[in-house]
């Protein structure tokens, strides 16, 4: 996805995210983010929010510190106001996105094309998964534009899950990921030193897998994200890969 519809794309998450919180009992738990209640899933995006902006904003090139970032979280807002505190956060963070130059040099961490592209694409997943937390505590959780989920399933195996050594495997072990919709797919190899991932066709020729996962785009992003749980989608083959991968797959602020 282009930077311009990315931001467009978390414009449309945090606004859903914000009507699914407005009027919510803030002390409500987050069944898919165990120990949050409302309250803390919404400070938790709206310090993120303005983390990120922060790099964008000041062409920041080195991590912020620590002394940095507790300056930057030391505000606390009311009840009365968190929610108009969050969409003030998010609607800074998408004017900012949308003002930076195209050539803009900041600190990022994962691939991308630049570093502005980075920081749309992250944020809009950033947002829209917690748009899935915050809508999963009333029970109404909506699809994700396939485009959107399809991006965000190719961030996650791309430029997540090889990092670290969480899916090392021995004997190492394949999983084919595939939209239904999109006609997207991945091979995912989680070997005994590195996990890799590769961008592959539907239908052509790869190695057979150990396990093929097929699903619309918005529940394989659901899924892998474990906003989800596994046996909604199709699988052939041994499942306990899926299943392994979604066990012991976790992203965390930290």
């Amino acid at each position: 996805m282009e930077v311009t519809e990315l931001v467009d794309a978390l414009d449309e998450q945090g606004g859903l995210l914000a009507k699914a919180a407005s009027g919510a009992d803030l002390d409500l738990a987050v069944p898919t983010c165990p120990d949050w209640n409302m309250r803390d899933l919404l400070r938790h995006i709206g310090d993120v929010h303005r983390w990120a902006r922060t790099y964008v904003a000041q062409a920041r090139s080195d991590p912020l510190s620590d002394e940095d970032e507790k300056a930057l979280f030391e505000t606390v807002p009311t009840d009365e106001r968190i929610v108009e505190w969050f969409g003030d956060g998010h609607r800074l963070l998408c004017e900012t996105l949308r003002q930076a130059p195209d050539d803009l040099e900041c600190w990022s961490f994962l691939p991308a094309p630049s570093p502005l592209a980075f920081w749309a694409r992250r944020q809009a997943h950033e947002t829209a998964i917690h748009r899935a937390d915050a809508e999963q505590v009333s029970g109404a959780l909506s699809p994700y534009d396939p485009l959107l989920a399809a991006d965000g399933v190719d961030e996650l195996l791309m430029c997540f899950a090889v990092r670290g050594r969480k899916l090392l495997s021995d004997p190492p072990r394949t999983m084919s990921v595939g939209t239904t919709d999109t006609g997207d797919s991945w091979l995912v190899t989680l070997g005994t030193e590195k996990v890799t991932t590769d961008r592959t066709t539907v239908g052509s020729s790869v190695p057979e897998a150990d396990c093929v996962v097929r699903g619309t785009a918005s529940d394989l992003y659901l899924t892998l994200w474990n906003r989800l749980h596994p046996k909604l989608l199709q699988t052939d083959g041994d499942a306990t890969v899926l299943d392994d991968f979604c066990d012991r797959f976790h992203i965390r602020w930290s």
